[in-house]
């Protein structure tokens, strides 16, 4: 059969990335307290396309996922994306894997067990002679205002934040000890399950501990700086406001 795809484009228009995104896919990640986790994961997979090619060949992505079941990790991912650009001819190879990561909280008085789901992303490329890798988690916490507090005779409004990290790193990490830094870094932390004794303790934890959205990314900020294992990293913290209609907003970053 006839490879359109191979065929000669006269536009000389390079393309940056073209491939398939948004492949519901299950995947195996590694898991620090039961060893692994199985989850479905939405993969996102690029190659560039020289301005002398009509087009790539889409159906190839998942070939190589295939070849890969149950091997996706963060120890296996370079390998996939060099067997991306070796079989699509490609000089570089972009892949993105996202999926909900599921940790057992319990309850800090009654001791309720329940899961506890957080985001994580994958995402690296590999090419031109660098490759990158980055890891990422979005952690909620729960924020109780210090300025609210300060200046009211009783009770301060408090709200949920969504924290993201974003790391390089040097050596092999747990995603469950990044998580445990972000939640360790607000007024206190979120569950899926409390009773009347564990929502009275979190929320007389929150009120003495408040912080301001910039407290939270710079707490981050302080305990990564400790570890010496993230040349860069990126912070940034969404308040979704209880008393106003917008939200309060942080970023931070390590050069690196």
């Amino acid at each position: 059969m006839i490879d359109v795809q191979s065929q000669q484009d006269h536009r000389k228009i390079d393309i940056r990335k073209v491939g398939v995104k948004g492949i519901k896919y299950p995947i195996i990640v590694l898991d620090k307290a039961l060893g692994t986790q199985s989850v479905n994961a939405t993969i996102s997979m690029y190659v560039n396309l020289p301005h002398r090619f009509k087009g790539t060949h889409m159906s190839r992505f998942v070939e190589i996922l295939n070849e890969f079941r149950g091997q996706i990790n963060i120890r296996t991912f370079h390998v996939i994306l060099e067997k991306v650009r070796e079989k699509l001819r490609a000089e570089s190879a972009h892949m993105e894997i996202s999926f909900p990561y599921f940790i057992e909280k319990t309850a800090p008085v009654t001791g309720a067990k329940s899961l506890m789901e957080y985001r994580c992303t994958f995402c690296g490329q590999n090419g031109g002679g660098r490759s990158d890798f980055l890891v990422s988690v979005v952690v909620p916490v729960n924020t109780v205002c210090p300025c609210s507090k300060e200046i009211s005779n009783r009770g301060a409004h408090n709200q949920r934040s969504m924290v993201t990290v974003k790391v390089r790193f040097r050596k092999f990490f747990w995603i469950e000890d990044l998580i445990r830094i972000v939640e360790e870094s607000g007024s206190g932390e979120v569950y899926s399950l409390l009773k009347r004794p564990d929502e009275k303790f979190v929320t007389e934890k929150a009120y003495e501990n408040p912080m301001f959205v910039e407290d939270v990314v710079r707490h981050v900020a302080m305990q990564l700086n400790r570890i010496d294992n993230f040349p860069w990293y990126s912070v940034e913290a969404e308040n979704f406001e209880s008393i106003h209609n917008h939200s309060a907003y942080a970023y931070l970053e390590k050069d690196g």
